[in-house]
């Protein structure tokens, strides 16, 4: 039986700004390829897992006058793939859409409202943020309905070249991802409950999600 640690997470999530002027619009493009989301759920007793994606797509606006970022960042089901697995990718969208929808209509998804960065933007110099951001996995919030801690860091890259757009470098991490929390997993999945306690010592329930992202101004 192939054993599968984890491969839960949300997305997601957490995009930021660019240019000094209020409510400018900001855009993460998927196709660039220099944008990428992952998770770690590594087992004591089980197995490392690492799930990976480059397309992921934010739409945002940053506020110069309070220094703060809201808007909405996501990653499709399908473009996040397990250990570079074809079978553990398809086991992980079977286990976050429970097999009952179709995996290219599931992402992961946050939302972003007046995300405070501190100082604010300026010119090769280091913003840090810190907040409680609401994400979803299929549509489904955090049973509990809590919210997950997020922290990083941006900073506006200065441009080389005349005429390009201004671009902000994000670097972000959840700690202790608790996958299970969004229902992602086989205790939720038609056809996985006879598999669930064999699986109970190698899938970890909690894991590190981290994001790098370079968002320019529209």
């Amino acid at each position: 039986m192939l054993r599968l640690a984890a491969y839960g997470f949300p997305f997601l999530f957490i995009g930021v700004l660019s240019s000094r002027a209020a409510g400018e619009p900001l855009h993460v493009d998927p196709d660039a390829g220099n944008s990428n989301f992952s998770a770690v759920f590594d087992a004591p007793l089980g197995e490392r897992i690492n799930a990976v994606s480059s397309r992921v797509l934010c739409d945002l606006t940053y506020d110069s006058e309070s220094a703060t970022v809201s808007g909405r960042c996501s990653v499709p089901l399908v473009s996040i793939v397990v250990d570079s697995q074809p079978t553990k990718t398809e086991h992980f969208q079977q286990w976050a859409t429970h097999k009952k929808s179709d995996p290219k209509t599931c992402a992961l998804e946050a939302k972003l409202s007046a995300l405070k960065l501190d100082p604010p933007l300026s010119s090769n110099a280091v913003s840090k943020f810190a907040a409680e951001i609401p994400f979803t996995v299929c549509g489904r919030q955090r049973r509990d309905g809590k919210r997950e801690r997020v922290e990083g860091t941006a900073m506006l890259v200065s441009s080389t070249t005349a005429g390009s757009a201004k671009t902000v470098r994000v670097r972000a991490q959840i700690e202790k991802f608790d996958r299970e929390a969004y229902e992602i997993g086989p205790a939720f999945t038609e056809g996985w409950l006879a598999r669930v306690q064999s699986l109970s010592a190698v899938v970890a329930h909690e894991g590190r999600i981290e994001l790098s992202l370079f968002a320019t101004a529209k």
